[in-house]
């Protein structure tokens, strides 16, 4: 932005650091497997047969537990003649002929008979037996009391239950329904009898796979392998699902925002600054030519001039957008900050300080108060009317602009020092640090607030797990900066990506997780100063730039599938110029 002067605004310099080793982690994300009816009609189980054989090419899958979690699925998706023709075919039972009866005395009600047979299912762990014995024993106590046989339900509680001595709170609770029978005291209700069907799903999950198989268990296993597909997919960026059991999930590079739809070039001098609102119904752009633009985002997809702001006389360095979009902070280089309506487009309130410039601003996710960062390295805390609640002084921010609130409204973010950034608990006053080797240029909070990404004087992009301990876990090069402040974003679906400007004139796109570039976006003819991608569509991203222009990127529509109204998947179209 402009070049390295010795007067050029502390704002706009940059300096960063850090650490060496990256700590990647390919965690796969496990859903819990749905609930289901288990069947109540399932094959007299026969003598199993050829237990160590195993099946496919990798010399993993035994054959007897496959044709088990088959027969499984076949019953709980309705197919039971097909679910006890397998067992039949194959000489393998779901269950052994001990954990039928089990199930069957469950299903009957038959509760001294169900603990008896615990051992008989191949128990061996004791902890295990309690607590199956202990869920048995509770049904049967609310059973007892829903029949009234109150006395028979004190004896199963002191002589049955009681002595398991597990979970000695729930035993409590249970007294609790002897004395109120509606099962609530203190206002707290007290989970009571459930469904035989429901009370043998609790038990199929409490009990070893071995006896009993989890149920959907086949199912939860294609989901698995269908999210590990979409996880080592790099190009993933679809809303809507499109895949398929038939055949192994790829996508294409042409899933990624890479082709220019418009340019927007209402400004009159270099764009510092743009960001989505959180709905993505609207772009605010700011410029070295002290105003502000509000853009929207049409159904087609084409950006329109909304509103432009006027009143700052120094350039805008920094936005933040209000919790509803309605309103919208500005900030000028070590100036004020001002307040703006959305849909009036009216200043509705000036803040400043005496004696000091603000160089940052942040929103309260109540809407209610708001965050400034001041050249004195203070923070405060004002209500909407201007008046001040609460103040940190000493080195709380830098000349950095960027100041997070993450959306639980607990932590504050902000660079504090070159090459340091505050993680600072707003009600305990706890403190943590990102402690950088290179000076810090930048910062965003991922909406999740579980990441920070950290954009740094020696041309890399740092990602910083915060939930807990604080830990590097990706760097990304690749992009070119050696005097502007360059801005990053996350965005894509489930912000699986990174984006950065460049020095070079153009934008680049990395894999999140894998840190592989995977795109660099070339039309601009300027340094790319700022990139946002919009949180509502993971097909539009907007990079801001020095050459006074704004382009917004969308897929190439060469290779864009269309849906059967013929409309183009992602909603926006070719424009050549701008509004």
């Amino acid at each position: 932005m402009g070049g390295a002067k010795d007067d050029e605004p502390p704002s706009k310099r940059v300096k960063v650091s850090f650490g060496e080793s990256a700590d990647r982690s390919n965690g796969t994300f496990l859903k819990d497997p749905a609930s289901c009816s288990l069947s109540e009609s399932m094959a007299r189980p026969l003598a199993v047969q050829g237990d160590d054989e195993i099946v496919g090419t990798k010399g993993v899958v035994k054959k007897v537990e496959f044709v088990r979690i088959i027969a499984d699925a076949l019953y709980s998706l309705g197919y039971k003649k097909t679910g006890a023709l397998l067992e039949e075919e194959s000489g393998i039972p779901l269950h052994s002929s001990q954990v039928h009866l089990f199930m069957q005395k469950i299903l009957d009600g038959r509760w001294d008979e169900s603990v008896a047979t615990l051992h008989k299912i191949g128990l061996v762990d004791e902890k295990i037996v309690k607590l199956a014995s202990f869920v048995i024993l509770e049904q049967k106590f609310f059973e007892l009391l829903d029949r009234e046989e109150v006395m028979d339900a004190l004896k199963t509680l002191r002589t049955e239950i009681a002595p398991l001595c597990v979970n000695s709170d729930r035993v409590r609770e249970l007294s609790l329904c002897i004395i109120s029978p509606s099962g609530v005291s203190s206002g707290q209700d007290i989970v009571k009898m459930k469904p035989r069907t429901k009370l043998l799903e609790e038990l199929q999950r409490l009990l070893p796979p071995t006896v009993m198989i989890p149920e959907k268990r086949l199912i939860h296993l294609v989901e698995q392998a269908l999210e590990l597909q979409v996880e080592a997919c790099l190009f993933h960026n679809s809303l809507v699902s499109e895949m398929s059991l038939l055949t192994d999930h790829h996508c294409g590079r042409d899933q990624l925002p890479s082709q220019t739809l418009q340019i927007l070039q209402e400004h009159k001098d270099e764009v510092w600054f743009l960001q989505f609102s959180h709905n993505g119904k609207y772009l605010a752009s700011s410029s070295a030519d002290c105003s502000v633009i509000i853009w929207e985002v049409k159904l087609d997809g084409n950006f329109c001039l909304k509103h432009r702001f006027y009143g700052h006389h120094k350039p805008v360095s920094y936005m933040s957008w209000g919790p509803d979009d309605r309103q919208l902070l500005t900030c000028g280089v070590e100036e004020f900050v001002r307040r703006w309506d959305v849909d009036s487009g009216e200043c509705i309130r000036i803040y400043r300080k005496n004696g000091v410039g603000l160089v940052s601003c942040g929103w309260a996710p109540d809407g209610k108060r708001i965050f400034c960062g001041f050249t004195d390295k203070s923070i405060s805390m004002w209500d909407l009317e201007g008046k001040e609640l609460e103040c940190w002084k000493g080195h709380r921010i830098s000349r950095i602009a960027d100041l997070g609130i993450t959306s639980d409204g607990k932590h504050m973010v902000s660079v504090c020092k070159d090459n340091m950034i505050l993680l600072f608990e707003l009600e305990s006053k706890a403190e943590r640090i990102i402690q950088e080797d290179q000076t810090i240029t930048s910062f965003e909070l991922s909406a999740d607030n579980r990441y920070v990404l950290v954009s740094l004087w020696n041309q890399e992009i740092h990602l910083w797990y915060i939930e807990g301990s604080v830990k590097l876990v990706a760097k990304y090069k690749g992009h070119k900066r050696s005097r502007f402040v360059v801005r990053s974003c996350f965005g894509g679906l489930d912000q699986s990506f990174i984006a950065s400007g460049s020095e070079d004139s153009q934008v680049y796109i990395w894999h999140k997780c894998s840190q592989a570039l995977l795109a660099t976006l070339a039309g601009h003819s300027g340094t790319v100063n700022c990139v946002s991608w919009n949180p509502a569509n993971p097909h539009m991203l907007a990079s801001a730039s020095d050459d006074r222009t704004i382009r917004i990127w969308g897929l190439n529509q060469a290779n864009m599938k269309h849906n059967v109204n013929g409309a183009i998947s992602n909603g926006v179209h070719y424009c050549n110029g701008g509004t």
